[in-house]
């Protein structure tokens, strides 16, 4: 009897033994098909990170599979928990825009006179992220910037898909610059700002209020390693960066696509450069070319990719990635000249790292004014852990600072 009452013990031991083999070769798996450059400061803590994040991806697929909660579901309640008291130099309130939720940070000094706004808006590949995601983040640029900041929780993919993230940026955007008064603020110095999926938010929502003539013009744009574009996943950056933690070449292309359909399909297409057909690929080759990109960011190696075509079934499912709201480094040069003052930040290593020098160039070739921050120690997402006490990174600290 006695040996019969141990075996649930045993059990279940063997079972936790098993479920912690399981994640330690999960998470091995993925650290031994990653790269951590030699260029990056503190490269251990960029590994902790990354394997931080890898056991929490596992955690979520186990879930998934024994039918508790989806792993999407389960890494947005771990990015989002991060329980946070008031501010003592800020007003933090919760509203809605146009139905919309947004959470605006004012700080508390008086002003002499109109504050400047930010209209922020997160990243996590349009499908994670939320407003305590960088509710840390927001707060240092409202209090270092001495600005009313508005970030902005848009729908996410895949359950909302494009364009439903952009739409809620906009409204809310023109909501707010339509009552600036409300908040003190002056409506000629309104900036747009995003990091990552919201870099490429922050671009479509300021190439489409440019033509807007019922409103304010927009004071400047602010993008942080933007995703601008998906006609070439094969540009310099791509291929040398494309096992860099935390965002795989992969990684990318499968993101966009959530956004796009809902679904991950045809990701292997659009790595390979099949998903777009030839005559629209050598169209708009005149802004997306790895001859646009300066010969010293292809000096880690970059070998020419071969155009190929692609079949009328693939393109009919992903052509909406030609919309400069998707992709906005495919709109027209009438719409770009009339672009704002801009700030582009990017990163040595990184995979969306051409996407902003190649938008800088378009930028700087319709007249536009540019400030470039470019940290050549940096990797994606390293601004999100500026304000962590143990995960923080130098490039990440000097990223944020020249932002504000």
């Amino acid at each position: 009897m006695a040996a019969l009452s141990i075996l649930p013990v045993l059990f279940l031991a063997a079972f936790l033994a098993g479920f912690i083999l399981l994640v330690i070769g999960a998470i091995h798996f993925h650290v031994s098909n990653s790269e951590i450059p030699p260029g990056v400061n503190q490269p251990l803590k960029l590994r902790i990170l990354h394997v931080s994040l890898i056991g929490t991806a596992v955690l979520g697929k186990i879930l998934e599979n024994i039918g508790i909660c989806s792993q999407i579901c389960f890494l947005r309640y771990v990015q989002g928990s991060k329980a946070r008291g008031g501010d003592p130099e800020l007003f933090i309130k919760d509203l809605c825009f146009q139905k919309v939720p947004v959470r605006i940070y004012q700080p508390k000094v008086p002003s002499a006179s109109q504050r400047r706004g930010v209209m922020f808006f997160h990243g996590g590949g349009w499908v994670f992220g939320d407003l305590e995601s960088h509710d840390e983040l927001c707060r240092f640029i409202a209090r270092e910037s001495h600005s009313v900041l508005v970030s902005v929780g848009y729908r996410l993919a895949p359950e909302h898909k494009y364009p439903a993230a952009y739409e809620d940026c906009l409204n809310a955007t023109i909501h707010f610059m339509r009552n600036t008064e409300l908040y003190g603020v002056d409506p000629a110095n309104v900036t747009v700002c995003g990091d990552s999926a919201g870099g490429n938010l922050a671009a479509a929502v300021s190439q489409t209020l440019a033509g807007r003539s019922d409103l304010p013009k927009l004071r400047a744009q602010i993008l942080i390693y933007p995703g601008l574009q998906a006609l070439d996943f094969n540009l310099p950056s791509y291929h040398q960066n494309q096992r860099v933690p935390p965002l795989f070449r992969e990684h990318a292309a499968f993101f966009l696509l959530k956004y796009l359909s809902g679904h991950g399909l045809h990701v292997q297409e659009l790595l390979e450069g099949s998903h777009i057909p030839m005559d629209i690929q050598l169209n708009y080759r005149k802004w997306v070319s790895p001859d646009n990109i300066p010969e010293e960011f292809k000096a880690r190696g970059y070998k020419p990719h071969v155009l190929l075509d692609c079949t009328s079934e693939v393109h009919e499912t992903v052509k909406s990635l030609c919309e400069p709201n998707l992709c906005p480094l495919l709109a027209e040069d009438a719409v770009v000249h009339q672009l704002p003052e801009s700030f582009i930040l990017t990163c040595e290593y990184d995979v969306l790292r051409d996407d902003g020098l190649l938008y800088k160039k378009r930028l700087e070739d319709n007249g536009v004014p540019v400030t470039w921050c470019h940290l050549e120690d940096g990797f994606h997402g390293i601004i999100n852990s500026c304000s962590s006490p143990w995960l923080s990174f130098p490039a990440g600290k000097r990223g944020v600072e020249r932002i504000v």
